[in-house]
């Protein structure tokens, strides 16, 4: 690219407002900076900064000059990050990540997987944080679905779940179980917290809401896992998958409410059709039930 050094220059004067601060960062001479941008200037025929004693303000042009170049390093940036991605898969290591709660559904697939391939290290990421696959961060991605998906992800339908109400038996021992939807206005409940931004956390509060929008929530979580520690301690009622909650002992509260969900597995364009990748992406495919 023509000129990439000066307008690298330039973008980190823009940035940091001084030719002292841009020199110090690329680890250039100020004699360098200065002659970088007079180039660039020359080249494109218009005034990119402002010079003041107390530094260098972007004119219109410098302006959109920085913002192209912001743009294209944020593309060499993720570049790298896939490039660094396939490495691993080359000296085997594949970065999976899901939410805390779907990690146990994995299992049996990563098992399965492991005993196959023993020289791959498989590196589960649980995280409520949705890591970006266009950065390298992970390979394959577990998502709850529906959520805000990069044009370049490629998304494969893993399995449905339901969410269901529930309770622990100590509180239902105290409070008694619902009888009606219309109930539930004199139970405690649990719930993730409404500033909570993750995708996962959609499909509760909207389960949430529809069955009870007046609900009288005692707690509040950013944890799915927490979530479930709240209703297995005795806090109150409040929505939960039940392939987890069936296996906490937990007790279903009017059955007839719940919410139907789905679980999608995500990979990035440039490394969906990698060998490894394709393995993986089998084997979850084989060993996770179709529905839950």
């Amino acid at each position: 690219m023509e000129n990439w050094n000066e307008i690298r220059t330039a973008y980190q004067v823009a940035r940091l407002g001084t030719v002292s601060a841009a020199a110090e960062v690329l680890g250039f001479h100020r004699v360098t900076v200065i002659r970088h941008i007079d180039v660039l200037e020359a080249v494109l025929g218009e005034k990119l900064f402002l010079r003041t004693p107390k530094g260098y303000t972007p004119t219109e042009a410098g302006w959109e000059l920085m913002r192209v170049a912001q743009a294209t390093e944020d593309q060499f940036g993720q570049l790298g990050a896939r490039l660094k991605a396939r490495a691993q898969l080359k000296s085997g290591e594949l970065v999976i990540t899901s939410v805390p709660v779907v990690g146990q559904l994995l299992m049996p697939a990563f098992a399965a997987f492991g005993a196959q391939f023993p020289e791959v290290t498989l590196r589960h990421v649980a995280s409520s944080r949705t890591l970006k696959l266009e950065r390298g961060e992970a390979h394959v991605a577990v998502r709850i679905a529906p959520g805000i998906e990069e044009p370049d992800n490629v998304i494969q339908p893993l399995t449905r779940f339901t969410l269901g109400l529930y309770a622990s038996p100590a509180y239902v021992g105290e409070m008694g179980l619902p009888k009606s939807a219309k109930d539930l206005k004199h139970h405690r409940f649990v719930a993730l917290d409404d500033m909570f931004q993750a995708n996962s956390a959609k499909i509760y509060l909207e389960a949430l809401a529809d069955a009870a929008p007046k609900a009288r929530v005692v707690f509040r979580t950013t944890s799915l896992d927490n979530l479930d520690e709240a209703l297995f301690a005795g806090l109150g009622i409040g929505f939960a998958p039940t392939f987890k909650a069936d296996r906490l002992g937990l007790t279903r509260i009017l059955p007839d409410v719940s919410r139907e969900g789905r679980l999608n597995l995500v990979t990035h364009v440039d490394l969906h059709r990698t060998e490894r990748v394709q393995q993986l992406l089998s084997f979850l495919k084989d060993h996770v039930p179709s529905e839950l």
